[in-house]
């Protein structure tokens, strides 16, 4: 059973270090018209091209999120969910741990790390703090909307918003971020997010908090609401910004249940 369990996550590591590599580095090789005849055919293809990268893309997020919802009614599925949850809980029982409540936060507090050592990623402090927002907003909505309208109840009994699992969604957003932020320096930052995502959601079932149910969606709306933020923020910042220097960021937040603002101020040094 062990093995079992191993291979699940496996999957759900890979899968979504896939999803999130196989179609995300784009080029963006700019031509002329005075170069070729053909230039805006050619940009005419390549923006479907790029369109179609990013639905394929989003292919193995939505299978997990697909995964989540047949789960709920699959017998075969609540029968593995099940045999999962003897092995590793009630046929060892443990005491819980905590480091997962800190843990779904560490690939996005590497990325303003890594930043602060020196090597810079895709987007300066205020875009990708905007992008990051964003991610969380549209992942929070999502999570507890569907807790709301499901109220699955959690393994050990105590509540009615198992499903999906909130920490694991707040894990892969970070996971994505930290990947975006540095696909085009190296995938091992990608992967090294996604492995603390993962473990991140492994401490969910070990601690009998969630099922597999629910941390497969969760993982999946965490890498779409990240995406999402990455293709809508563009046009938000020529909308709203206009490419004008701005020092201070407010903007709203929605998770586990709490709604608030978000403000960051950045001084400039002269």
């Amino acid at each position: 059973m062990h093995r079992k369990i191993l291979i699940l996550f496996s999957t759900l590591l890979f899968a979504a270090s896939l999803c999130a590599q196989v179609a995300d580095s784009i080029g963006t090789k700019s031509s002329t018209a005075a170069e070729k005849p053909f230039a805006s055919l050619k940009t005419s293809i390549e923006e479907m091209n790029e369109k179609a990268k990013r639905i394929k893309s989003l292919l193995i997020p939505a299978g997990m999120i697909t995964y989540g919802f047949i789960a709920l009614e699959n017998d075969g599925l609540k029968n593995l969910d099940n045999r999962i949850k003897e092995e590793i809980w009630t046929e060892h029982p443990h005491r819980q741990i905590t480091i997962d409540n800190y843990l779904q936060y560490a690939p996005a507090a590497a990325v303003y790390g890594l930043n602060a050592a020196g090597i810079k990623g895709k987007n300066n402090f205020r875009d990708r703090t905007m992008i990051y927002l964003l991610s969380n907003a549209v992942m929070g909505i999502t999570v507890q909307s569907l807790k709301a309208i499901t109220r699955i109840q959690r393994p050990d009994g105590f509540g009615t918003n198992a499903f999906p699992s909130g920490h694991t969604a707040t894990a892969f957003v970070a996971a994505e971020f930290l990947h975006q932020e540095y696909k085009d320096i190296s995938p091992w930052y990608g992967i090294a997010g996604y492995a603390m995502a993962t473990t991140t959601a492994y401490l969910r079932m070990y601690n009998n908090k969630h099922s597999f149910r629910d941390l497969a969606p969760g993982a999946g709306i965490g890498i779409i609401s990240t995406k999402l933020a990455y293709w809508i923020y563009p046009s938000v910042k020529r909308k709203f910004f206009k490419n004008k220097p701005m020092n201070t960021i407010a903007m709203p937040f929605y998770q586990n249940k709490t709604i608030g603002f978000t403000l960051i101020h950045s001084f400039a040094v002269k």
